[in-house]
């Protein structure tokens, strides 16, 4: 059995290492982060891009797949031009 997890781009990175990382560590298959814009419960706290999250996410894990749950076509359209 594969299990994956989500985790919220909420974490600058310093911080963010200290979750992505224990998740490759405890075996999970995969992480998947959010695209959207923001979550109505977080409007007042900070909210990071799913694409620079998880840039920064492969340079710190060797075995987990990355992805995002959610992908917005008009932010591809922009960084596939």
């Amino acid at each position: 059995m594969r299990l994956a997890t989500g985790i919220l781009p909420i974490h600058r990175w310093a911080e963010g290492q200290k979750i992505w990382r224990p998740a490759e560590d405890l075996g999970f298959h995969a992480a998947y982060t959010y695209d959207h814009l923001s979550r109505r419960s977080f409007r007042d706290e900070p909210w990071f891009g799913a694409v620079p999250t998880l840039t920064a996410t492969a340079t710190a894990t060797e075995r987990i797949r990355l992805g995002t749950l959610v992908t917005s076509v008009k932010r591809l359209s922009c960084i596939t031009r």
